[in-house]
């Protein structure tokens, strides 16, 4: 099974159980995949989360009970996840832009989400810059922190904060000092965590480093791997985003690989990162 079938199959599993409470792992395990992935990947194709694609279908489908004018507004809520007619009266308005009430009178346009079906970009319109290659473990020394992946995606906000944090106190010119290992640049490294803290990531600011320990810093050993090494040109941080999209999108599909697990990096290189000549780098583990 691809993992355009997988993503897919996990799609169908949650229209199939829109009104249970099901958690993320069993969503991912149906992709065979851990939570994180998973959300990252959907997240890349869809431009939207977990939680968000399910919510709005569900508003959708209250909607269209609403328009048949067979069941009470209250009966409604609660069939699809809301616990008071106040909560999913907001929610249902946030959505159409109408009242439950409303919708039931015929009265306002409202807005359908319809079922997803995942598609991808074969075609390869636009060139992609990559190579692959075999690497020995090396080590990373940084500062790293730990996020949520579970709901609204706390790493989303929290992420782009650390690196505010870091660029702001004088911590990336600090961990540059110590950037003597194999990959050259400063390092943003994802680590799933689903093993020991499901739903959990550990999210590192680093620099490969040869020497051991560094006072103040945590290290991380990156292990052996084969990678698929991508090429980002541009303005920070559109074209990292849009490299990654085009990876899952289309890279992946085409080119017979498959994510390997473990840690994946971004690595971002000496230059004005608002420049549209600025050139990055995404590392995957891939087999």
């Amino acid at each position: 099974m691809t993992w355009i079938q997988s993503m897919q199959k996990a799609i169908d599993f949650m229209e199939q159980h829109l009104l249970e409470d099901i958690s993320m792992e069993e969503i991912a395990q149906v992709a065979h995949t851990s939570p994180f992935h998973f959300q990252r990947i959907f997240s890349l194709l869809t431009d939207t989360t977990v939680a968000e694609y399910m919510r709005r279908r569900r508003l959708t489908l209250a909607a269209q009970e609403l328009r048949k004018g067979e069941r009470k507004i209250i009966d409604v809520a609660y069939t699809y996840g809301y616990e008071t007619p106040e909560s999913f009266s907001r929610a249902f308005r946030k959505q159409h832009g109408i009242s439950p009430r409303e919708a039931r009178s015929y009265r306002g346009k409202m807005t359908a989400y319809n079922r997803l079906v995942i598609q991808v970009n074969l075609k390869g319109a636009d060139p992609m810059e990559y190579e692959v290659v075999e690497k020995d473990a090396f080590q990373i020394v940084g500062v790293k922190e730990q996020f949520c992946c579970v709901g609204e995606e706390e790493n989303v906000k929290g992420i782009p904060e650390m690196w505010d944090r870091v660029n702001g106190d004088g911590t990336d010119l600090k961990l540059l000092k110590h950037n003597n290992g194999s990959v050259k640049g400063l390092l943003g490294v994802c680590e799933d965590k689903n093993e020991d803290k499901p739903n959990h990531i550990d999210y590192w600011i680093a620099v490969a480093h040869e020497g051991g320990e560094v006072e103040g810093l945590e290290s991380l050993d990156v292990p052996k791997a084969k990678w698929a090494v991508f090429g980002v040109r541009g303005a920070m941080p559109h074209a990292m985003q849009e490299t990654w999209k085009k990876i899952y999108s289309e890279w992946f599909p085409s080119s017979g690989y498959e994510n390997a697990g473990g840690p994946e990096l971004e690595v971002y290189h000496d230059g004005n990162p608002n420049s549209e000549d600025y050139y990055s780098e995404i590392w995957i583990p891939v087999k």
